[in-house]
C-alpha cells in the first residue's frame, strides 16, 4: 500500500483498495471465457439489489483491472483506482499529465455501463476521441461490452447504434448539436440519443470552464446584408482610436464617443445613429471590434476563402464554428472575403445546462483545483486531488521580467540556443500563431532546427509527430497552447509514434513515387527499404497502417512482412530511446518555457505540466515583458515604476517575490472577472433553460403520442379558458366581441346570439364551448378520414411540431434582444435579472397562448385537395 494513504484526505479508500486488490487476485485467475462472463453475473447482482451499484463496484473495477491488464500489459497504478473511485462517486479528479487518466476512466464507465442507461466519454475533439475508442475497444472486447464512437464524421443514420452501446466516445459539441436536432425532430425515428445517464468529461476544465462562455447554437441562413458589412468596414477605417472610439480590452468591447457618432451620422448620412429603426449601430461596432480585438494568426486564420476561429485555449483551428451576432462577418468583409449569410437561431443551449442533464456526471483534468468554487456552485462537483504515482522533480523557476517586449523574445531566443548546445529539449510555449512564427524566424537566424506546432493545417498534420519528439535530445519545440493535445511528451522520444511515422512517411513516398529503393543508411532504413509497397491499393496511407498496426488478422504475405519490419523498427527505436532518455535526465529533463502568462492560471499549468512527467526531472519557467496583455490591461504600471526607480537596463530581467504575487493578482482578477461572466450567463440562461425545458417535454410528449386528438383538444379547452377569463373582465360590448373571436376560432358554425350566452353563469358558457368544440371537431375528423384515413393524426403533429418550432425561434429571437437591452434598467435601480426574469415569463406565456390559437385556427380550417 501506498505510504500517502495515510495522510491523504483520500485514506478513507483504503479498505476500497484492499477490497478491489483481492477480488482482483482471484479474477486475475480467470481465463478469457471465464473473464467474458463476469459482466453477465454482475448485471444480474444489480437487477436484484435495484442496480445499485455500491456493492458489485470492487468486483467490477477488479474486473475492469484485469480486462486492461490483458488488453494493454499495463497494471493500474493504486492512485489510478484512486481516481476511478473519485469518478464513481461525481468527483472531478484531478490528475497530473502523463499519470493516465485514460485508462482510469475505463473503470467507472465500465461499473456504469451495466446498469443499461448508457455511459458517455466526453472529449474536446475527434482525435482523442478516437485514439481512447481504439483503446476502449481492446480492453472491453475481454468483458463483453460494445463500444461506440461518435465524431464530426458519423454518419446521421449511424449516431443512433452508437448511442445504444453500453459506453460511447463522443465529443462535446457533437453531443450538444445531437440533443438540439433530437429536440427539433419531427418524427420520432429521428431522435439519436437516449436520456443523459451517466457522463465522464476529459479535460473537464477545458469543456465545463473554457467553453462555457460559448453557447451551441444551431441557426438557419438569414438575409445577406454583404454592402452594410463592407460600407461599415469603410466607415469604421475613416474612425480614430480614442478620439471616435473607445476601446476596452479588459471587456473586449468598444463604444463610440460623441464625436464619433457625430462622424459616422455625417458618413451615413443619416439623422440618428441609435435610433430603434436603424441598424446600422450593430453593423458600426462590430467593425470596430473586428478591427481592434480581432487580428489574424491570433484569433482567426484564414482558410480556403473563409475565416477559421482559434480556440484561444488551445491554440487548434475550430472548423464549422462562427462568431455570433454579425460579427463574423464583420471580420470576412475586414479580411475582404466573401461575406456569408447571417444566422437566424433556431435553437440553443449552453454546456452549462447541457451537463446538467445528467443524472450523474464527473469529469478528469490535469488542472481544475484553481476553478474549484465554480465547479462546486455551478455543477455541485467537487474536485479532488489525485496524488501523483511518483513524485514531481520538475522545478519550477521564477519568472523572469523584462522592460520591452523585443528584449524578451531575445533572450528566449537565446536560452533555446543555449539549450540546443547543451542538448537539452525544450517546449516553448506561445499565446498565438503570430508570437510563434516571430519565435521560430529569430532561431533560424541562429540556425537552430526546431519544430513548430500551431494552428496553421501544415502543422496540425503533423501533431503527434512533433509532439513524440519533443522529448528528444537536443529538440527545441514552439507550440501555442498545449491543452487537449493528447499526446504525452516522453524524455527521449516516443517509439511507438516515430516508428509509425516512419513507416507511414515511406511507405506514402515509395507509393507516390512508385520505386523501391533500398536505402542503407542506418538499420532503420534498411529495414525500410525490404518493404514491398507495389500491392497497396489504399487512397489514405495513415488510416492503411493504423489497420495494419491494430489488426491481429493479417492474411496477405506482403502485410504479415510490414507488421514484422515495424516490430523491428519499433524495437530500434525502443533501444534509441531508452538510450537518450538517460542522456536527457542527466541534462534535467524538458525544459518548458512560457513566453507569456495567460489571464488564466490554469493554461500556465497546463504548460508547466507537459515537464516532470511520472517522477521525471524537469523544469519551467516564464519570460515576461511589461508590454504583455496581462500587464499591460491589468496593471504592469507599478512594476514599470519599479523598474524606471531601480534604473534597470531593458535587457536586464527583474524576478522577485513581489512580482510573482502581483502577477498572481493581476491572473486572480482576470480568473475571478470571466468567472462573473460566466455566472451571469448561466444565471440568464437558467432562466430560458427551464422554458427550453418546457417546450421540449411538450414536443417529447407530442412526438411520442399516437392519439394527438388529445393534445389539440386541450389546447383547445385552453384557448377558451384563457379568452374567457378576458371575457369575465369585460362589459357587453367586450363580451360579445369576445365570444365572436372564440366562434370564429374554433370555426364554430353554430347561428346562435351571443346575447343569450352572455345571461348563463360562466361555467355553463365553458361547458357550452366545450361542447361545440367536441362536435365542429368531430365532424372536421369524420371529413378528413372519408379524404384519406389516419390523415387528421399526420396533420395534427404537424401542426402542433411545425408551430412549437417557429413559436420559440421567434422567442429564442425576442430573448436576445431582451438580453442585450435588459443591462439598461439598471440605471433606473432595477435588477436587471430580475427584470429579465420577469419580461421573459410574459414572453414565454404571450408565446404558449400564441401557439395554441395558431394550431387551433389551423387545424380548423386545413383543406385537402385530392387529385385524382
Amino acid at each position: 500500500m501506498l505510504n500517502f494513504l495515510s495522510s491523504n484526505p483520500l485514506s478513507k479508500n483504503k479498505k476500497t483498495i484492499e477490497k478491489i486488490n483481492s477480488f482482483y487476485n482471484i479474477i486475475k485467475q480467470y481465463n478469457n471465457k471465464e473473464l467474458k462472463k463476469q459482466t453477465k453475473k454482475l448485471k444480474l447482482i444489480l437487477q436484484k439489489n435495484q442496480f445499485n451499484t455500491t456493492e458489485i463496484m470492487p468486483e467490477a473495477f477488479a474486473t475492469a483491472k484485469e480486462s486492461i491488464k490483458r488488453a494493454t500489459g499495463l497494471l493500474l497504478f493504486e492512485v489510478q483506482i484512486l481516481g476511478a473511485i473519485a469518478l464513481n462517486n461525481g468527483n472531478i479528479a484531478e490528475m497530473k499529465t502523463g499519470e493516465g487518466k485514460t485508462i482510469v476512466a475505463i473503470l467507472p464507465a465500465y461499473l456504469n455501463a451495466l446498469i443499461g442507461k448508457g455511459t458517455h466519454i466526453i472529449t474536446v475533439n475527434d482525435y482523442l476521441a478516437e485514439r481512447d475508442y481504439k483503446l476502449a475497444i481492446k480492453i472491453f472486447e475481454y468483458i463483453d461490452i460494445k463500444v461506440g464512437l461518435i465524431t464530426n464524421k458519423t454518419n446521421y443514420k449511424i449516431r443512433q447504434q452508437e448511442y445504444k452501446c453500453d459506453i460511447t466516445y463522443i465529443t462535446n459539441s457533437e453531443l450538444g448539436f445531437d440533443y438540439l436536432r433530437d429536440n427539433m425532430s419531427i418524427n420520432q425515428t429521428d431522435i439519436v440519443q437516449r436520456e443523459f445517464y451517466y457522463g465522464i468529461i476529459d479535460e473537464v476544465d477545458s469543456i465545463l470552464i473554457d467553453e462555457a462562455r460559448t453557447p451551441l447554437i444551431i441557426s438557419g441562413s438569414a438575409e445577406v446584408n454583404s454592402k452594410k458589412y463592407s460600407e461599415a468596414e469603410k466607415v469604421s477605417n475613416n474612425l480614430i482610436k480614442n478620439i471616435d472610439y473607445e476601446v476596452d480590452e479588459k471587456a473586449r468591447n468598444t463604444t463610440l464617443t460623441e464625436k464619433g457618432t457625430k462622424k459616422c451620422e455625417k458618413i451615413l448620412n443619416i439623422n440618428n445613429l441609435y435610433n430603434i429603426n436603424n441598424e446600422w449601430i450593430k453593423f458600426i461596432i462590430n467593425a470596430i471590434k473586428a478591427k481592434e480585438l480581432f487580428s489574424i494568426n491570433k484569433e482567426y486564420i484564414i482558410k480556403n476563402d473563409q475565416v477559421i476561429i482559434i480556440d484561444e485555449f488551445t491554440g487548434r483551428i475550430m472548423e464549422g464554428r462562427r462568431w455570433s451576432d454579425g460579427l463574423h462577418q464583420a471580420i470576412e468583409a475586414k479580411e475582404n472575403i466573401t461575406v456569408q449569410p447571417e444566422n437566424k437561431t433556431l435553437a440553443s443551449i449552453t454546456y452549462q445546462n447541457l451537463f446538467l442533464l445528467y443524472k450523474k456526471l464527473c469529469g478528469m483534468t490535469g488542472t481544475a483545483k484553481t476553478e474549484e468554487a465554480e465547479f462546486d456552485k455551478i455543477y455541485r462537483l467537487s474536485v479532488i486531488e489525485i496524488p501523483t504515482n511518483k513524485k514531481c522533480q520538475r522545478k519550477d523557476l521564477p519568472d523572469l521580467v523584462y522592460k520591452s517586449e523585443y528584449y524578451k523574445w531575445q533572450a528566449i531566443a537565446k536560452e533555446c540556443f543555449d539549450m540546443y548546445k547543451i542538448g537539452r529539449p525544450t517546449l516553448i510555449g506561445t499565446t498565438n500563431i503570430e508570437k510563434s512564427e516571430l519565435l521560430a524566424e529569430m532561431l533560424d537566424i541562429l540556425q537552430i532546427p526546431y519544430n513548430l506546432l500551431n494552428a496553421k493545417p501544415q502543422n496540425i498534420s503533423r501533431e503527434a509527430e512533433i509532439i513524440s519528439q519533443a522529448g528528444k535530445k537536443s529538440s527545441i519545440t514552439i507550440s501555442t497552447n498545449m491543452a487537449g493535445r493528447g499526446t504525452d511528451i516522453i524524455l527521449g522520444g516516443n517509439a511507438n509514434i516515430m516508428a509509425k511515422v516512419e513507416l507511414t512517411s515511406y511507405i506514402k513516398k515509395q507509393y507516390i513515387l512508385n520505386s523501391n529503393k533500398n536505402l542503407k543508411d542506418n538499420k532503420i532504413n534498411r529495414l525500410l527499404g525490404e518493404i514491398d509497397t507495389s500491392f497497396i491499393k489504399e487512397d489514405n496511407i495513415e488510416i492503411y497502417i493504423e489497420k495494419l498496426i491494430n489488426n491481429d488478422n493479417l492474411h496477405k504475405i506482403e502485410e504479415k512482412k510490414i507488421i514484422s519490419i515495424y516490430n523491428q523498427i519499433l524495437n530500434e527505436y525502443k533501444n534509441i530511446c531508452k538510450k537518450e532518455k538517460l542522456e536527457v535526465i542527466k541534462l534535467g529533463g524538458l525544459y518548458v518555457i512560457g513566453t507569456e502568462r495567460h489571464e488564466s492560471r490554469r493554461i500556465d499549468n497546463q504548460l508547466r505540466g507537459r515537464s516532470g512527467r511520472q517522477g521525471d526531472k524537469g523544469a519551467s519557467r516564464f519570460f515576461l515583458s511589461l508590454q504583455d496583455n496581462l500587464f499591460r490591461i491589468f496593471g504592469g504600471k507599478k512594476i514599470e515604476n519599479l523598474m524606471n526607480t531601480l534604473n534597470i537596463n531593458d535587457d536586464t530581467p527583474i524576478e522577485s517575490i513581489i512580482l510573482s504575487q502581483s502577477l498572481n493578482s493581476a491572473q486572480k482578477k482576470v480568473e475571478s472577472y470571466f468567472y462573473d461572466i460566466r455566472k451571469q450567463l448561466f444565471e440568464y440562461d437558467e432562466i430560458i433553460n427551464s422554458q427550453r425545458q418546457a417546450i421540449y417535454t411538450e414536443r417529447k410528449k407530442i412526438l411520442e403520442s399516437k392519439f394527438t386528438r388529445d393534445c389539440i383538444i386541450e389546447y383547445a379547452e385552453n384557448t377558451i379558458d384563457e379568452m374567457l377569463y378576458i371575457y369575465n373582465k369585460g362589459n357587453k360590448n367586450e363580451k360579445n366581441r369576445i365570444l365572436n373571436q372564440i366562434f370564429t376560432l374554433l370555426n364554430i358554425k353554430t347561428k346562435l346570439d351571443t346575447n343569450i350566452l352572455i345571461k348563463m353563469k360562466l361555467t355553463e358558457i365553458r361547458y357550452f364551448l366545450y361542447e361545440q368544440l367536441r362536435i365542429t371537431y368531430d365532424l372536421r375528423e369524420n371529413y378528413l378520414e372519408q379524404l384519406r384515413p389516419g390523415l387528421i393524426r399526420k396533420l395534427e403533429k404537424y401542426y402542433l411540431l411545425q408551430q412549437i418550432d417557429q413559436g420559440w425561434q421567434e422567442h429564442l429571437e425576442k430573448m436576445n434582444l431582451l438580453k442585450e437591452y435588459i443591462g439598461w434598467r439598471s440605471y433606473g435601480q432595477q435588477d436587471p435579472l430580475i427584470e429579465y426574469k420577469n419580461e421573459a415569463f410574459n414572453l414565454f406565456i404571450n408565446m404558449v397562448t400564441s401557439i395554441r390559437q395558431t394550431v387551433i385556427y389551423l387545424i380548423m380550417r386545413s383543406r385537402l385537395i385530392i387529385n385524382i
